[in-house]
């Protein structure tokens, strides 16, 4: 069973910058998308920011256009997520996610704290 592994998360104070990281546990053919989710307590889980394996749109949250950055790397299954400018109301689990062949793979979760 693939897993995926992420990292990167921690406490940081506003302004400062986290780079998280997700990668799968062995290599995953046909990987559609991938992509970085968050859940704040009391909130939905919600898309940060998504890339398809296919072509160069890529999708950001209205709330972190311009601070966090995407990126992939397809022949590793891996991908980041560049957040920069941290706001305290940015503070959540953070997911990452890929679509394979044959349903939705969610990574643990990894906690990302901004301090005020």
């Amino acid at each position: 069973q693939v897993q995926l592994v992420e990292s990167g998360g921690g406490l940081v104070q506003a302004g400062g910058s986290l780079r998280l990281s997700c990668a799968a546990s062995r290599a995953i053919a046909g990987i559609k998308r991938m992509g970085w989710y968050r859940q704040a307590p009391g909130k939905q889980r919600e898309l940060v920011a998504a890339m398809p394996s296919g072509g160069p749109t890529i999708i950001y949250a209205d709330s972190v256009q311009g601070r966090f950055t995407i990126s992939t790397n397809k022949a590793k299954n891996m991908v980041n997520l560049q957040m920069n400018s941290l706001k305290p109301e940015d503070t959540a689990v953070y997911y990452c996610k890929m679509d394979s062949p044959w349903g939705e793979i969610w990574g643990q979760g990894t906690q990302v704290t901004v301090s005020s």
